[in-house]
């Protein structure tokens, strides 16, 4: 009895310390991972963005320590087919990589994003083609903004396999589908920029690469309102001790959550957890081997992704009407709303973009007379959406006034 109270004093004790922990971080050392490149290289981008967008890789690369035993890069067309331009581990230096680089030729097609993301899991991030275990993984998208075939599944595929999401768009890209494409929070992770003005980005950039691939750091990916993703370095191996992972809301330290994880995981998710809130996280790796330090880290739940709960029509007119939802979420909750209205009877739709923080918009171009469903979708940083639909119909056309009656006497003689 008394050597399991003295247990669970040393686990809160731990999670005490898990506050000034956090802000401490791991301590510094050479950052290790692989860094894919996936470079929109279609016929949608001219020839002139292409080499634009080439040197501004190349440039990162003469920032990053590539090299055996530090980072390692893969160059990924994006065309009809997805096209690798060198693997991990076939350049051991920064000078082999950025000559492979400059040699890239653009590969023209169509923009299938998605299918070179598939190919990019399949066939680089995955431990049987090659990829290292355990190290970080980076993903840096160059995109003009569009794709012909959907980005969000094979994205979050990645993302679950705990590779980091950069996305660099050069102006043209959906703000909200590629919010939700990039690792969160997407104000770190998500860049417009001009592909003149690519260079002013390349510092920034490398130093968030960086830290991504920090190593021995616990870190944590796809906050939700309920739930995190975390992932850190191979510390231990199956044979040489096992982890107990920690978890407490901050403001009540004494409420502790306890995992014992096997020595060779390097990944946990934390679910059912309260929306707005500070969670202190402790790794503590066990081992009779040797001594490996714990770490520390503070997650903050998003606040809860609730969706519209009522949709108000006003200001019917023949060819326009008012959409009012609530409640009105700003951008912490949300990155902003969809607004599509088509006709019931079938015909063609128009969708609105409008940002977080307001909650209605005037539909315009509509038919008189028309009945229409009105839906309003939330889309929030975590990627998922949630809608609500409602019925609408336009008035006919504008009545013709009649003209006033004549008082006695006025407008004419009497005979």
């Amino acid at each position: 009895m008394l050597a399991w109270k003295a247990l669970s004093l040393a686990l809160s004790l731990r999670l005490a310390l898990a506050r000034s922990g956090a802000e401490r971080g791991a301590p510094a050392s050479a950052p290790q991972g692989d860094l894919l490149f996936l470079l929109d290289s279609s016929a949608s981008v001219s020839h002139y963005e292409f080499s634009r967008v080439r040197e501004f890789l190349g440039q990162l690369v003469a920032l990053l320590p590539l090299g055996p035993g530090a980072l390692r890069a893969s160059l990924v067309h994006v065309g009809s087919r997805p096209y690798t331009e060198f693997p991990f581990g076939q350049h051991s230096s920064g000078e082999a990589v950025q000559d492979a680089i400059r040699a890239a030729a653009q590969r023209m097609g169509d923009t299938n994003t998605g299918l070179a993301l598939a190919y990019a899991k399949e066939q680089l991030f995955a431990e049987v083609a090659g990829a290292r275990p355990g190290v970080p993984k980076v993903l840096v998208w160059v995109t003009d903004g569009g794709s012909s075939d959907p980005v969000g599944p094979p994205m979050q595929e990645l993302k679950d396999l705990g590779v980091t999401v950069f996305i660099v768009s050069t102006g043209r890209g959906n703000l909200l589908e590629l919010s939700a494409a990039a690792s969160a929070p997407p104000e770190k992770h998500l860049q417009f920029v001009d592909v003149d003005d690519l260079h002013i980005i390349a510092q920034e950039l490398t130093g968030s690469i960086l830290e991504a691939m920090r190593p021995q750091q616990l870190r944590a990916s796809e906050v939700t309102s309920s739930g995190f993703r975390l992932t850190w370095p191979p510390l231990l191996t199956q044979g040489s001790g096992y982890y107990v992972l920690e978890l407490a809301p901050s403001a009540e330290p004494g409420t502790v959550r306890r995992q014992q994880l096997p020595g060779n995981a390097t990944g946990w998710a934390w679910v059912d957890l309260a929306p707005d809130t500070d969670y202190d996280v402790a790794l503590v790796p066990e081992s009779n081997v040797r001594l490996v330090r714990p770490q520390y880290l503070r997650v903050h739940t998003l606040l809860e992704e609730a969706g519209p709960e009522r949709i108000v029509i006003s200001h019917a007119r023949p060819r326009s009407l008012r959409v009012t939802w609530a409640p009105a979420l700003g951008p912490a909750a949300v990155l902003g709303y969809h607004v599509q209205v088509g006709p019931l009877l079938g015909g063609e739709a128009q969708r609105l973009e409008v940002p977080a923080g307001r909650n209605s918009t005037t539909l315009q171009g509509l038919a008189p007379g028309t009945a229409y469903l009105v839906t309003v979708t939330a889309a929030f940083r975590s990627g998922r959406e949630r809608a609500l639909s409602a019925k609408a119909c336009t008035p006919d056309g504008e009545r013709s006034r009649s003209p006033r009656p004549l008082p006695p006497g006025a407008g004419g003689r009497e005979q």
